[in-house]
C-alpha cells in the first residue's frame, strides 16, 4: 500500500496545536504516542451510547458491551496471529503482563538455584519483576551483555543458558537504542534448551507486523497506548499450554468458576482467570479502534515508511556538531543522544522552546545508562505520523542549542 502522511496527521488532532509558539513536533511517542480520531471517537461513543458491566448480565447494554469486547479480544488473536483468542489476556499495559507472569509462571515454575535470563538492555519493567520473582522463590538473574554497538552479545548466550534456566525473557527492541534484537533466533536457541520464553513487544508492535508462531514465543506483551490507543490497557499473548497450567494472580470478580466458605474456590478457565475484577471496557474498545487504523494502513506499509524516516533522520543528526549518538546504525522507532557535556534535561528544555517534544532521562533503563556511563540520554521517536520536516527541526534545534551553549 501507499503511505499518505498528509491523510495520516491529519487523523491526530494534538498535531495542529502549536507549543510555543511553534507547531507542535511530538517526538515523544516511545513514551506513549498520540491517538487518533477513530480511537477517541470510539471509547467516547462506547461510554455515550453502550457502556455496562461485561461478563453475566442479562440485559441488552451488557451482553452488547461483552460481545465487543470478546470481539476485541478475537481481533488481537488475529492481529498477533495468535492460533486462539483464548491465548489473549487483557492486561493494564506491558508492564502488568510482565509481572502477571513473573508472579503466575515464575511463582509456580521457579526453584531455589534456577536462572532466569534477560539483557543488559531491559525496560525496568522486564527486569525488576524477575528480580523480585527470584528473590521470592530462591533463583538467579542473569543477563545478555552489550557489544560495543548496543547490539546483544550472543557469543555469551552459551555460557548462560544451562540446565537451570526456565525462562528467556527479552525485548523485541531496545526503548533506548532502537536495537532490533533477533527474537525469532533468541527462542529457537532458548526452545532448544527447553527453556520459556517473554517477549517484551511494547517497541516494536507499532513499527511492524508481529507474527507470535512465527516466533515461536511462549509469552508476547504489549500496551495500548503505544499503538495509538488509550492508555490503561494492553495484550498478554500466551501460548495455551502455558496458561493452561498457570494459577490465578489476582482474586476477585470475573476469575471463578464457584465460591464456597467451607469448601474454597474454583476458578475460570484461561484467559479469564487472569482477568479478575472489572475490565477497563471503555480501554478495550478503544484497543480495538487502534489495531483496526494500523491494519487499515497496513503494517508493512508502515515498516517501509518508518525505515526510509528513520535514515533520514540518522543522516540529518549525523551533521549536528558534537553529538553523541548511542546504538547501532539500523535500529527501530528511536534515537537516543547526548549534546556535548550538557545535561539532557537541559536540551530536552530547551528543545521545547522551539515545540519540539522530546523525552528525557535515564528511560526506566538504569542499567542501560550505567553501561555508558551518563546518568540520561535524549530521547527522539519517529512513528508514522511524523515527518522529514520534523527531523530538520530537530536538528537545527540542537544545532542552535550547541552554538548558544556552546
Amino acid at each position: 500500500m501507499s503511505f499518505d502522511l498528509t491523510r495520516v496527521r491529519a487523523d491526530f488532532p494534538v498535531l495542529a496545536r502549536e507549543v510555543n509558539g511553534q507547531p507542535l513536533a511530538y517526538l515523544d511517542s516511545a513514551a506513549s504516542a498520540q491517538k487518533p480520531q477513530v480511537v477517541i471517537d470510539a471509547e467516547s461513543h462506547f461510554y455515550q451510547h453502550g457502556y455496562a458491566a461485561v461478563h453475566r448480565g442479562i440485559h441488552t447494554l451488557s451482553a452488547e458491551a461483552t460481545t465487543e469486547m470478546e470481539n476485541v479480544r478475537e481481533q488481537a488473536a488475529r492481529f498477533l496471529n495468535a492460533a486462539s483468542p483464548e491465548e489473549i489476556v487483557f492486561v493494564k499495559g506491558t508492564t502488568e503482563a510482565i509481572n502477571l507472569v513473573a508472579s503466575s509462571w515464575g511463582g509456580s515454575q521457579l526453584k531455589p538455584g534456577d536462572n532466569i535470563l534477560i539483557t543488559a538492555m531491559e525496560h525496568h519493567a522486564n527486569i525488576v519483576p524477575w528480580q523480585m520473582v527470584a528473590q521470592r522463590t530462591g533463583a538467579e538473574v542473569r543477563f545478555i551483555p552489550l557489544s560495543e554497538t548496543g547490539e546483544l552479545d550472543l557469543s555469551a548466550l552459551p555460557s548462560l543458558i544451562d540446565s537451570r534456566t526456565r525462562m528467556l525473557a527479552v525485548t523485541q527492541v531496545s526503548n533506548v537504542l532502537g536495537t532490533v534484537n533477533p527474537v525469532k533466533e533468541l527462542v529457537a536457541r532458548a526452545k532448544a534448551a527447553g527453556v520459556a520464553t517473554l517477549i517484551d513487544g511494547a517497541q516494536a508492535v507499532m513499527h511492524g507486523q508481529i507474527d507470535v508462531q512465527d516466533i515461536g514465543c511462549d509469552f508476547y506483551a504489549f500496551s495500548g497506548h503505544k499503538i495509538y490507543g488509550p492508555s490503561g490497557i494492553g495484550i498478554l499473548y500466551g501460548r495455551k499450554a502455558m496458561l493452561d497450567q498457570m494459577p490465578p494472580w489476582e482474586g476477585g470478580g470475573s476469575m471463578i468458576a464457584t465460591v464456597s466458605l467451607t469448601e474454597g474456590t474454583t476458578y475460570a478457565a484461561a484467559p479469564w482467570r487472569f482477568e479478575a475484577g472489572s475490565p477497563n471496557t471503555g480501554g478495550i474498545i478503544g484497543l480495538g479502534a487502534a489495531l483496526s487504523y494500523v491494519s487499515e494502513i497496513g503494517l508493512e506499509a508502515i515498516h517501509q515508511r518508518e525505515q526510509a524516516l528513520m535514515r533520514y533522520a540518522m543522516d540529518k543528526l549525523s551533521s549536528v556538531p558534537d553529538l553523541k549518538i548511542y546504538g547501532p546504525q539500523e535500529r527501530a522507532g528511536v534515537i537516543a543522544f547526548n549534546l556535548g557535556q550538557h545535561h539532557a534535561y537541559d536540551v530536552g528544555s530547551f528543545l521545547d522552546q522551539y515545540g519540539i517534544a522530546i523525552r528525557t532521562g535515564h528511560h526506566c533503563a538504569m542499567p542501560l545508562m550505567h553501561h555508558y556511563g551518563v546518568p540520561a540520554m535524549c530521547r527522539a521517536s519517529f512513528v508514522l505520523y511524523n515527518s522529514e520536516e520534523e527531523a530538520d527541526r530537530l536538528a537545527a534545534g540542537l544545532t542552535r542549542i550547541h552554538r548558544l551553549l556552546g
